[in-house]
């Protein structure tokens, strides 16, 4: 592949596991924190996986080794009903992720930030709790704009091939939903059909209003960062710009012959040049609202 270049662990990096119980419906989010070699205090940017994604997907931990080896402190994690249990790669509760809705996946986002303002997360002392990012992928980035919208503590959202919408689902697959009560969808890396319940349509209906992201951005002054592979065959370049019209602050940089995992795969067989240009814009992206 292109540019591509073996996985390697950056030496000296420091990371902990942690695991928070949600508190219901059964639900656990499990994560990982990575620091710089040096003790300090450090701004800390969390990392939003997407739809059929998981903390440990291809790029994801190359990722927070990146962010952590440019001195910030990444956390990658779980959304609780992705549907990936304690095997940290398969999809074995289908049923939770049949419910995975957006307000579910808010819950996840206020708790790990309120466990890291109660001092519950590994590393404490030395996350700087008034220099927070989200950094949010695919479905991720909605989940990241959304949040951020609704917590002024975030300083800067950077999105990377980010959906426009939450109602982002095909039209056939909502009827299939609506019609059903559930509806499937395939995944193509695991030969799974991954179903989605009818409540998932709901919490959209439901938050309609709380949920436009293309219209609750007009408002917003934070910084944004959006970051689109011109050959995304999964989010177009249309939602892109729609998201950088309706932020006109925003910056969007498109980055050619770049697919929406920046052509990094699973598992990792290494970087790609369009991945290295997605963080090097992201850090740089990062230190100037952090400075």
């Amino acid at each position: 592949m292109e540019g591509q270049h073996p996985p390697h662990e950056h030496m000296g990096l420091r990371t902990k596991p942690f695991t928070l119980d949600v508190g219901k419906e059964d639900r656990v989010i499990r994560g990982e924190i990575r620091l710089p070699e040096t003790s300090g205090t450090y701004p800390v940017v969390v990392i939003c996986h997407g739809f059929k994604g998981f903390k440990d997907w291809g790029f994801f931990p190359y990722t927070g080794e990146q962010l952590a080896a440019a001195g910030l402190a990444a956390i990658t994690f779980n959304f609780s009903m992705n549907g990936v249990g304690e095997n940290s790669e398969t999809f074995e509760e289908l049923d939770k992720f049949a419910r995975n809705t957006f307000s579910r996946e808010q819950e996840d986002l206020a708790r790990i930030f309120q466990e890291m303002e109660a001092g519950s997360l590994p590393f404490h002392e030395e996350l700087d709790l008034n220099r927070l990012g989200l950094l949010g992928h695919s479905r991720g980035g909605a989940n990241s704009l959304l949040f951020a919208l609704d917590h002024p503590f975030i300083d800067g959202v950077a999105l990377w091939n980010s959906v426009a919408r939450t109602d982002f689902f095909a039209d056939e697959l909502k009827q299939e939903i609506q019609e059903k009560g559930r509806g499937w969808i395939p995944n193509a890396r695991t030969g799974q059909n991954m179903p989605i319940d009818r409540e998932v349509l709901e919490d959209i209906e439901q938050h309609r209003e709380q949920f436009d992201l293309l219209q609750r951005l007009t408002d917003y002054e934070k910084p944004i960062l959006i970051l689109q592979g011109e050959e995304d065959p999964a989010v177009s370049l249309k939602s892109a710009r729609s998201l950088r019209e309706a932020a006109s602050h925003s910056q969007l940089h498109t980055i050619p012959h770049a697919g929406h995992t920046f052509n990094a795969v699973h598992p990792f067989q290494g970087s790609t040049d369009a991945l290295d240009e997605a963080l090097k814009k992201t850090i740089t992206f990062f230190r100037k609202i952090f400075n």
